[in-house]
């Protein structure tokens, strides 16, 4: 519950100690969104994801100022924009979350899907070992024994491969430490998401303006899957940061298995991904380690 706290404490929010129905189904709504998110990104794999990722940023500008209006939050926004320590870690975060999304994009397009659902899997075990590596949180044999399982799962792609899964180690990072620095963001997840793409729309503007002046933009041919990118990438980020204010931490960690699984049935049974005998071995592994982790803290929780 530390961490429920600390984000409860940055957030402005009293700390959620039970589940509420409306949480449920904000957070249900966000993963099931990131789930079908491949779907959508499939019909943009003939689009750079640079290109893709300006588009993203762009039309997530209108989207997540229309709902500040709406709460009327824009105040809390302006005060941001005008502190130089919020601005340094919006661009931190900002940095991570647009790499982010580049890899991803990159996996979609190159047909790296499981990856990105690997990636995603992997990514609460990459966070309780940085919660030890960089805050000195204890952790239990169960804990261990979790992240040693997804480390051997790693090894076993790799083995295989005869190369590191970088997609899906490169999600794991970048997510991980994006979700760990924005604790540390001392606005609300609302006014924190447009801040990002703020700060991210000058170089998005920029590259969208050096295409088009070299003609090389896709905009004319795909404009509202372009446009589009701005409501599928806002609403399911804005209505997961509502969901877990009002969800316990252990809902949503069990819950946000939810897209990744999504992500690999679209990968195998829509997508055709070869699912061979070192995933047939490396991803029960993963699911394994999942469960291990997923009872250490339901129990360390109910003591």
């Amino acid at each position: 519950m530390v961490m429920n706290e600390t984000m409860a404490r940055f957030n402005d929010i009293p700390a959620q100690s039970d589940d509420s129905p409306a949480g449920l189904a904000f957070a249900v709504s966000a993963y099931f969104l990131w789930g079908f998110l491949p779907l959508y990104m499939k019909a943009l794999s003939h689009v750079s994801a640079a290109e893709v990722v300006a588009h993203r940023v762009i039309w997530s500008i209108p989207v997540a100022g229309l709902v500040l209006i709406f709460l009327g939050r824009t105040k809390d926004i302006k005060e941001a924009l005008t502190s130089p320590k919020i601005l340094a870690m919006g661009c931190v975060t900002a940095a991570l979350i647009s790499v982010n999304w580049g890899i991803y994009l990159w996996a979609i397009s190159t047909n790296h899907t499981l990856d990105a659902a690997l990636g995603y899997y992997i990514n609460p075990l990459f966070s309780v070992f940085l919660g030890f590596a960089l805050l000195k949180e204890r952790l239990t044999r169960l804990q261990w024994a979790a992240i040693a399982l997804a480390f051997a799962a790693v090894v076993v792609l790799t083995v295989d491969a005869g190369r590191l899964p970088l997609a899906a180690i490169g999600l794991t990072v970048t997510w991980g430490f994006y979700a760990f620095f924005k604790k540390s963001l001392p606005i609300g997840p609302n006014q924190g998401f447009l801040l990002e793409v703020l700060i991210l729309s000058i170089p998005a503007i920029g590259y969208w303006a050096y295409l088009g002046g070299t003609g090389e933009s896709h905009f004319s041919t795909d404009m509202w899957l372009l446009l589009g990118c701005g409501v599928v990438t806002s609403v399911p980020l804005m209505l997961y940061a509502n969901g877990a204010k009002r969800l316990r931490l252990s809902t949503i960690a069990i819950l946000q298995y939810i897209a990744p699984t999504m992500i690999f049935i679209v990968a195998v049974f829509v997508f055709g991904e070869p699912f061979g005998t070192a995933r047939g071995i490396a991803f029960p592994m993963i699911w394994a380690a999942l469960v291990l982790y997923t009872y250490s803290m339901v129990r360390n929780r109910d003591k």
